[in-house]
């Protein structure tokens, strides 16, 4: 089991501090990681989230946000044909992945590529929570 230090990110990634407390917290779970997946910081208002879904085809993956939440989930579709493996490496579970989200994060689009689920976000911080100038007379 990897665990990785992530105090170095809180520093950079202001807005977005739940998702690591989450991704910290969540390194322990019980479903040993499946699927494997990157948090990344594109520039100062822009992540991407990039999970391994390989062998997933887009009609067998969903993803919902409601409140501050993000939740992706996998399903294969049950297939009629019994199977006998020799040997198998290959996890075709299902799985459910939640991902906390900070206020103000608004989900941009999710593209599937070379067996890589990408989600885009966007911190989008409303004019009136912005520093603003103020001007001495």
């Amino acid at each position: 089991m990897r665990n990785y230090d992530l105090s170095p990110l809180y520093r950079s990634a202001i807005g977005f501090d739940r998702l690591f407390n989450l991704i910290e917290s969540g390194q322990n779970q019980s479903n040993g990681g499946y699927p494997p997946y990157n948090v990344e910081l594109v520039d100062d208002n822009h992540y991407r989230i990039s999970i391994a879904v390989a062998g997933f085809a887009e009609h067998e993956l969903d993803i919902t946000a409601q409140a501050n939440t993000l939740i992706v989930k996998g399903s294969h579709e049950q297939s009629d044909k019994e199977r006998t493996y020799l040997y198998q490496g290959i996890a075709e579970r299902n799985f459910e992945r939640k991902f906390q989200l900070a206020e103000h994060i608004q989900i941009k689009g999710a593209n599937l590529e070379n067996g890589l689920l990408y989600i885009d976000l966007e911190r989008i911080v409303p004019e009136t929570l912005q520093p603003r100038k103020i001007e001495i007379k």
